[in-house]
């Protein structure tokens, strides 16, 4: 069987060594589309019988759409993976689906909703499309809006309402229907992220588990990760959702990509 990763990083850590498992009786081969001439359509050849898309650039995402076209599945699918890029449309699928999401409002570029805002309360700014090095802050006061503004006049953005909470977010990422877990120092806390600390899925309050496939079988995801907070009381309050992530360090992740890509390569369930 023919193995393909769509990426710019086929050295990642969970990538290697989910390769180094399958490589013993399949073939991978990774494939940058960052790396061909924009110029020209992407030829693959041969197809493999799968492929892992661990990219959101946009050309990653149109060389994906074709090999659907074609018939070659593909996890995460492009739309899915295009729809985590979106906090818009996240936050509006999820409130859909009924889960547990936090209210979001997309107030457009940040210098024209600075100029007209008086802050009540708190809030986290994210960039409404998500990459690396996008923004996510908190702001407590108009001092810090301007600040931001000034550094990101035109940049697209939505706003959330900060939830009080233990500074901790808990990092949950699943692979079909396995779920990990961690917990991170959040990003707004003052001290800003820290390294992760180890938590056993075991270990999260009831009905957590169980959120984070709801939110994989509301997003059509098959590897994905799900950001989220206790906003008391084990209340659990969803604040993102990623496409393919790194789930770096995590005992069996591994394991559980590789039979993943192998169940999906036959057309087989995630």
């Amino acid at each position: 069987m023919r193995i393909g990763l769509i990426t710019p990083e086929p050295g990642h850590p969970l990538l290697a060594a989910t390769s180094a498992l399958l490589a013993k009786e399949h073939v991978v081969d990774a494939l940058d589309p960052a790396g061909t001439d924009p110029a020209a359509p992407m030829a693959v050849a041969p197809l493999a019988d799968v492929y892992l898309l661990k990219s959101r650039t946009e050309r990653a995402l149109d060389l994906a759409r074709d090999l659907e076209r074609r018939g070659v599945p593909v996890v995460n699918t492009a739309a899915a993976t295009a729809l985590c890029q979106d906090r818009t449309a996240m936050a509006e699928l999820a409130l859909r689906a009924g889960l547990p999401f936090a209210a979001t409002r997309t107030v457009g570029a940040l210098s024209a909703w600075a100029s007209h805002t008086a802050l009540s309360s708190p809030v986290v700014v994210k960039s409404r499309y998500s990459r690396r090095g996008d923004l996510v802050a908190r702001v407590d006061d108009p001092a810090r809006l301007r600040e931001l503004a000034a550094a990101w006049p035109q940049e697209p953005v939505v706003v959330q309402e900060f939830a009080p909470n233990s500074g901790w977010d808990h990092k949950l990422w699943a692979i079909g229907d396995q779920v990990f877990a961690a917990l991170r120092r959040s990003e707004l806390s003052p001290g800003g992220r820290g390294p992760g600390l180890p938590l056993d899925a075991h270990e999260l309050p009831a009905g957590w588990a169980g959120l984070v496939r709801a939110v994989g079988a509301a997003f059509a995801l098959d590897v994905y990760g799900v950001d989220i907070i206790d906003a008391g009381g084990g209340t659990p309050l969803i604040v993102d959702v990623n496409a393919f992530p790194g789930i770096r360090g995590q005992s069996g992740a591994p394991e559980a990509l590789a039979a993943l890509t192998l169940r999906r390569a036959v057309g087989g369930p995630g």
